[in-house]
């Protein structure tokens, strides 16, 4: 009889079944443990190589700054009359070219004088005729005169002959005011220009009926080399700027008041002409709250029209220590106008700041900033207060908008 082989034998180079699971699972249990190992590194390395979000900054650099207030204005004449019809009649000439500059007493139109010189020789006839009654009134009191003495005549009518010269007197005296009369509407017939300057269009043309009811409107005449600039204020910044100077933040300019005045001309060119401050109102308008000024324009070359909208530059004080900021840095909420900070360690902070007038497109910070510091101009949209951030130098760039 054969002999039995063991259980647990086998073929040469063929590993029982049972211990070829396992070994099998054994390696897959170090192949996992290995992919795990080397898996965990890579994934916090990602996590702590993400950089700080990048901000754009301006450093504060306070400067001796003037202010100034940037306001809409309207120009207008100096000096304006109206060319008015004072005699009544038909237009005969018009003697001035539309435009051109005239001078004080150039006559302008001509009107039909036939019945002003009809009244003006019936005035001297009159005048005339008091004249001869006066020179008979003289001639008999100076003929009365030695009657009386001699008693040739009556006391009475010497007396007589006095009271005839007084009147003949005042009756030339009417005579010669009447003539006078006459000679004035005479002179209306030639209108004249009652101030020199520019003369607009004609209102009326040859041929045309005036002065027949009321003294018609013939011509517009401006003096135009010099314009006043009337513009308002908002009476609570008249109120910011005084409570500024109290509080030391702002210096008055010299002279204490001002004066000097700059024109934007409205294709946003300087005027090349400083004007200067006439008045400021005292009274505020209680509809609109606003105060008026006027300021008077030296328009030597006639480039300034009346009537034309304008933007007016005044300058009224000084601040020693100011900082110029673009818009988009201000950052406004229900605590005020802030700012935010970017410190040394490139942590992002919030400061309160408190803002003059706008000053040629920027912000005009007055307190709340100190030089050296970081203002976040750019980049709002991905930090927040308590962040830390990567600091850059903002440029700006005239094809980008502020990234708020």
């Amino acid at each position: 009889m054969p002999a039995t082989a063991p259980l647990d034998s086998a073929p040469q180079g063929r590993p029982t079944p049972r211990w070829g699971l396992l070994s099998t699972g054994l390696l897959a249990l170090v192949l996992a443990a290995c992919s795990g190992s080397g898996a965990a590194p890579q994934a916090g390395a990602a996590g702590a190589a993400a950089p700080a979000p990048e901000v754009g900054v301006l450093q504060v650099q306070p400067t001796a700054t003037a202010l100034e207030l940037e306001l809409p204005g309207r120009l207008e004449a100096a000096r304006v009359a109206q060319v008015r019809a004072r005699s009544s009649g038909i237009v005969q000439q018009r003697l001035f070219t539309e435009g051109s500059q005239v001078r004080a007493g150039q006559v302008l139109f001509r009107i039909e004088s036939a019945s002003a010189d009809a009244a003006l020789a019936s005035a001297r006839a009159q005048q005339s005729r008091a004249e001869a009654q006066l020179s008979q009134a003289r001639s008999v009191l100076a003929r009365y005169r030695p009657l009386a003495a001699e008693q040739a005549i009556s006391q009475q009518e010497l007396v007589q002959a006095e009271v005839a010269l007084q009147l003949a007197q005042a009756e030339l005296e009417l005579a010669q005011a009447a003539v006078q009369t006459a000679r004035i509407q005479r002179s209306h017939s030639d209108v004249t220009a009652p101030i020199a300057g520019r003369v607009g269009r004609a209102l009326v043309s040859e041929g045309a009926l005036v002065g027949q009811a009321d003294a018609t409107p013939m011509a517009l005449i401006q003096q135009t080399d010099t314009l006043y600039l009337n513009f308002t204020r908002s009476a609570n910044e008249v109120l910011q700027m005084q409570q500024a100077l109290r509080a030391g933040q702002l210096q008055r300019a010299a002279g204490g008041a001002a004066v000097a005045v700059a024109l934007l001309l409205p294709d946003s060119s300087l005027y090349p002409h400083p004007g200067r401050l006439l008045f400021t109102d005292l009274n505020v308008d209680p509809g609109t709250g606003q105060v008026t000024l006027r300021a008077s324009i030296p328009n030597p070359d006639g480039l300034l029209l009346p009537g034309l909208y304008v933007r007016v530059r005044l300058a009224q004080a000084q601040a020693s220590a100011a900082v110029r900021l673009p818009t988009q840095a201000i950052q406004r909420g229900p605590r005020g106008d802030h700012v935010l900070l970017v410190d040394a360690a490139g942590l992002v902070s919030e400061r309160p700041v408190t803002l003059g007038p706008p000053q040629g497109g920027q912000v005009l910070v007055l307190a709340g900033l100190n030089a050296g510091e970081q203002v976040v101009v750019d980049g709002f949209q991905r930090i927040g207060v308590g962040a830390t951030v990567r600091p850059v130098p903002w440029q700006a760039r005239a094809d980008a908008a502020p990234n708020r």
